[in-house]
């Protein structure tokens, strides 16, 4: 495996911390992207009593190369018990923001819509007060799903694009760049004050210039948040990393992002779609919306 750049480097986390928020996950049986997909930050954010939870998982019903998540034609049956769940380990670790993202379920009718439903749900139940982020997947373009999402008002509606349109095939062969495209337009329209967001990765063979596209692409379709992050490989039978690319190109990146106009762009190597995304209070503080606005 390539040997990572100074730049790379993660700090060790305090495991007294890490371990705390593991105990409250095992003990309520629940998934995190955090552990499932290997990320690089899950000392700093166990640390700081965070994690983006994984509902409807562990296995996803996509295989695609970059991804640590398992594989399975059929997964098992949605868990009825998971949104209470979740909902309780928001109330034990006093989150202010949860980010609830999910493993692709194509073999549901509504691409799991309802669970990310009922999870939001739960969780307004016992912690009002904390804001809501869901990463969704493209639910098939099934866009009577995405409507039930929008309306159970998540304060952040969150879909990675993940890489440029020319790697689709290799790095997403089950996705579509126009349909992510057309859902977070289709987001915008439904419920315009819901922030949206998206995530690209980089150092997969991706050029300066067709990352700036993209960006154009998604502020057209007046998309709110960007996340940029480096790709690693998760192990050698993943795809294997291009390139890794300075921070000086991830600094430049957010500044071309903010000309666009995005309201916020988080872009480092170690940025992922979640990373610190509890910073998006101070944007809500900052820019401000309320339902109905823009109608």
């Amino acid at each position: 495996m390539t040997v990572k750049p100074d730049w790379l480097r993660v700090k060790a986390p305090q495991w007294e911390r890490v371990g705390n928020v593991k105990e409250i996950l095992r003990d309520l049986a629940l998934n995190t992207v955090c552990e499932e997909a290997s990320c690089p930050n899950i000392g700093e954010c166990f640390n700081a009593g965070t994690a983006t939870f994984l509902i409807m998982g562990p296995a996803c019903t996509r295989a695609c190369p970059y991804c640590d998540i398992d594989f399975e034609k059929k997964p098992k049956p949605l868990d009825p018990t998971e949104p209470a769940r979740l909902a309780e380990a928001v109330r034990r670790m006093k989150l202010n923001h949860v980010v609830i993202t999910s493993v692709n379920r194509d073999d549901l009718p509504d691409g799991g819509a309802s669970q990310f439903v009922d999870c939001i749900e739960g969780i307004r139940a016992i912690s009002p007060n904390t804001t809501i982020e869901v990463l969704i997947p493209d639910l098939c373009g099934n866009w009577e799903a995405l409507e039930l999402i929008l309306q159970a008002q998540p304060e952040v509606l969150n879909h990675n694009t993940e890489t440029v349109p020319r790697l689709y095939r290799r790095v997403r062969p089950q996705g579509n760049y126009d349909r992510t495209l057309e859902l977070l337009e289709r987001s915008r329209q439904l419920a315009p004050w819901i922030y949206t967001k998206s995530g690209i990765m980089v150092g997969l063979g991706e050029s300066d210039e067709e990352i700036r596209q993209v960006m154009r692409n998604l502020r057209s379709v007046d998309c709110d948040i960007l996340t940029i992050g480096q790709y690693l490989q998760p192990s050698q039978k993943h795809l294997k990393v291009d390139g890794f690319i300075h921070p000086d190109q991830f600094a430049a990146w957010k500044a071309f992002g903010e000309e666009l106009g995005f309201l916020q762009v988080v872009s480092s190597p170690l940025t992922r779609s979640s990373y610190h995304a509890e910073q998006v209070r101070e944007l809500m503080a900052r820019y401000p919306r309320r339902r109905g606005q823009g109608e």
